[in-house]
């Protein structure tokens, strides 16, 4: 081989291996997300051969909180009076299963870490209309045993001054107030609980404070997520016809701010699709029940399944499997021992929960003019 063949050979290695690093960096969480200097981590010790050595220039300050309508937990929580600490801001609404199924997460990481130099502020950023009451949030905070500060942001402002488009997501501050990381949606605990422990022992050092304090306690939480979503086959259905995704099953259809009368087709049921039976109003967010009773159908594919109702009323549960067979009918979590709920207020209602994954029809039975349903979410 001459030496232009090895000069070319060299080159294209070179070229190889600099498309490979690009590669690494821009798909590693570790390098491009939750960076903050060269700190190395150790499961027994804790954190150590902590070097600041950050760039901040590639990081953007935090906004203040803004329109915030209410305080819960807080006599004015504002951003700008915790400079010094290490903040995770969590969006999130307290109808939302997938906010839901963070929280046992940051009710433990405050517990364990607000000692340490954590402050976590929920921003309680609502969905629906009956999310901007405070006293559904508060009731809301007490059941899920929230401690920390949860800031009203009715009008989304604190939400569009972060850039803000999902339902959790979690931004994590350093004690200068530079966003260093953030993590959309669920899942992803270890690697969160890392980056704030990173956060902590960077403000360990610039305030001389022992290291030792921000060593990894053990999570009362498993890491392991409780929903796998690649088996999932079923999308939140919203009953509100501005919000909807699909067309309901039913062929009345949608009828905007109005009283429609519905009735259940004799054939197959399509799935993924809602069906109605009796008369219901079609609100903007919801469907409001106007007769007596009423009938919600739909062929869905998980394991768990739970509804965001509201208003006044009962409803009796039954679950089918394969072969129309009736299918564990009372497993749901809010269901009495006959699988009957009374609705007590606007929230998520669990109304189906199995061991595994599976194809099932659920058949809603409603009774009471006011019942008012706002969406299906699975797990």
């Amino acid at each position: 081989m001459n030496k232009d063949n090895i000069s070319a050979l060299l080159t294209g290695v070179a070229v190889v291996a600099l498309i490979a690093g690009f590669a690494v960096y821009f798909n590693s969480p570790d390098l491009n997300r939750q960076s903050v200097g060269s700190t190395n981590m150790n499961s027994k010790n804790g954190i150590s051969n902590v070097q600041l050595s950050v760039d901040k220039s590639q990081f953007k300050k935090a906004p203040e909180f803004q329109g915030i309508s209410s305080y819960i937990n807080s006599n004015g929580t504002k951003l700008s009076d915790l400079k010094g600490k290490v903040v995770l801001v969590d969006f999130w609404t307290y109808s939302c299963i997938n906010c839901i199924r963070t929280l046992p997460h940051l009710v433990d990481w405050n517990q364990k870490y607000s000692d340490k130099g954590l402050v976590i502020v929920g921003i309680h950023s609502p969905e629906f209309e009956f999310e901007k009451n405070i006293d559904n949030v508060k009731q809301a905070v007490t059941r899920f045993g929230i401690k920390y500060p949860v800031l009203l942001d009715n009008e989304h402002d604190t939400w569009n001054a972060f850039h803000n488009s999902y339902w959790p997501r979690k931004y994590l501050i350093d004690a200068e107030g530079f966003i260093r990381y953030d993590h959309i949606g669920e899942g992803g605990y270890m690697e969160t609980e890392n980056a704030f422990r990173n956060l902590l022992a960077e403000r360990a050092i610039q305030q001389n404070i022992s290291l030792t304090d921000v060593n990894q306690t053990n999570l009362g939480v498993s890491e392991s997520q409780s929903v796998d979503f690649n088996q999932i086959n079923t999308p939140e259905l919203y009953f509100g016809y501005q919000y909807a995704r699909s067309e309901l099953g039913n062929s009345e259809g949608f009828n905007p701010d109005k009283i429609a009368r519905y009735t259940l087709p004799s054939s197959n049921l399509v799935p993924n699709v809602i069906y109605l039976e009796g008369k219901w109003k079609n609100n903007a967010d919801s469907m409001e029940l106007v007769g007596n009773r009423g009938k919600i159908v739909l062929d869905y594919s998980a394991k768990s399944i739970n509804v965001v109702a509201g208003g006044k009323g009962e409803i009796a549960v039954k679950e089918f499997g394969k072969g129309n067979q009736t299918n564990n009918p009372y497993r749901g979590n809010d269901l009495d021992n006959e699988g009957k709920l009374t609705i007590d207020g606007q929230r998520l209602y669990n109304i189906g929960s199995h061991q595994d994954y599976g194809n099932r029809q659920v058949e809603i039975d409603v009774s009471g003019p006011g019942f008012r349903i706002y969406t299906f979410t699975f797990g």
